[in-house]
């Protein structure tokens, strides 16, 4: 056996974790007992992070509020800014095809319906696409029209089907909680606005309760416990699997028991095609108003803009179901069809508070509606 094999703690080296031996014991005094040396000290593995685990996924610190703070200091995009980039897409698709059709051709009924077929692809909608095609196609053919007359004529179109339903979401007071019930399908972005929301309301000086309603998903669960931690907000929760109804029932009984500004209750994603899922849904409701007959006070539809002409069917069948109070349309930057909003507004006039582009806090904003057309139809914000 060679020296190295003999030394002391060679095959715990070669066997084991690979800690460092302990140095071998100096000899002692004749009359001193022996003291063995001590084991060394076992580590368990660090417990993963749930938070990690959640599929969507929860905002970077720089995105919560007061990030901007204690980021280093960064040019902040105004909120024109952001929502004109986020449509660019729409924009983009928009202003080619008018610019196209309107430098190579003439003004004439051909003309028009091409244009009213651009319209129609960014999906606006057929109604929204004759109102302008008329407009543009009015006492023009003899003196013919510019592209960039054409874009000033659908940004005033398009505001004045927009501005009926521009309204700001009103927290009644005297309602404590005021019950926000949040509806939507699988990958609209429920969950992270109501993140968003929470974080508005608390930047408003209101207490806040969230119910994590979603128990069809853990992942749901622990990203609704994110943002309690991150915006202050308590929340409410259960195992995977729970009731969602009867959690919706304790939420609601603890938020008026301390006397809670605002109680915003998640909900399992449901497609609106799901029968026995939409009846959940509605059990939720009933469940609400065995504590208090005038709750939910109000029912938002988070809509994912780039579904396209999908969201026409999810506001009709969540609107009869849940009774839908207004819409949030997210994903605006990830879409050249941003008109659906447009095409929705005219069909429905059903209130829109707010629109989002983008992940961080700052990009969930009231709706304005003559930014929006003017971001839409590619203009500045003064034209």
């Amino acid at each position: 056996m060679s020296d190295e094999i003999k030394k002391p703690g060679f095959l715990a080296r070669l066997f084991g974790r690979g800690e460092k031996p302990p140095p071998s014991p100096q000899p002692e005094p004749d009359d001193a007992p022996a003291v063995p040396p001590e084991p060394p000290e076992v580590t368990a593995p660090a417990a993963p992070d749930l938070r990690l685990l959640v599929s969507e996924s929860p905002p970077s610190p720089a995105t919560l509020p007061g990030a901007r703070e204690r980021a280093p200091a960064q040019p902040t995009k105004s909120w024109w800014t952001r929502l004109s980039e986020g449509l660019s897409r729409t924009s983009s698709q928009l202003t080619g095809g008018i610019t196209d059709l309107f430098t190579k051709r003439r003004l004439d009924a051909a003309t028009l319906d091409d244009l009213e077929d651009i319209l129609i692809q960014a999906d606006l909608g057929v109604d929204t696409a004759a109102r302008v095609a008329k407009v543009v196609g009015s006492s023009r053919y003899e003196k013919g029209i510019t592209g960039d007359e054409v874009r000033a004529i659908l940004a005033r179109e398009v505001q004045d089907i927009l501005v009926p339903v521009a309204k700001p979401l009103v927290v009644d007071s005297a309602q404590r909680p005021f019950v926000l019930l949040m509806v939507g399908v699988n990958g609209s972005g429920k969950t992270t606005t109501i993140g968003k929301l929470a974080a508005k309301f608390r930047s408003e000086g209101r207490s806040v309760m969230l119910a994590a309603g979603d128990t069809f998903r853990a992942a749901a669960i622990e990203q609704l416990k994110v943002w309690g931690e991150r915006t202050g907000a308590e929340v409410v929760a259960r195992e995977q699997g729970a009731d969602a109804a009867g959690l919706a029932f304790d939420a609601l009984t603890q938020a008026r028991a301390a006397g809670t500004d605002v109680l915003l209750v998640d909900t399992a994603g449901r497609l609106q095609n799901k029968t026995e899922l939409m009846a959940e849904l509605a059990k939720v409701v009933r469940v609400l108003r065995k504590v208090d007959a005038s709750a939910p006070h109000a029912v938002l539809l988070v809509l994912d803009a780039t579904v396209g002409q999908n969201a026409l069917a999810q506001v009709e069948v969540f609107r009869d179901v849940a009774g839908v109070t207004g819409l949030v349309m997210t994903k605006l930057d990830g879409t050249a069809r941003g008109g659906i909003l447009v095409s929705l507004a005219s069909k429905f006039g059903l209130p829109v508070h707010f629109i989002g582009v983008g992940e961080a806090v700052d990009d969930l904003e009231p709706f304005d509606a003559g930014d929006f057309a003017r971001a839409v139809a590619g203009l500045e914000r003064g034209q």
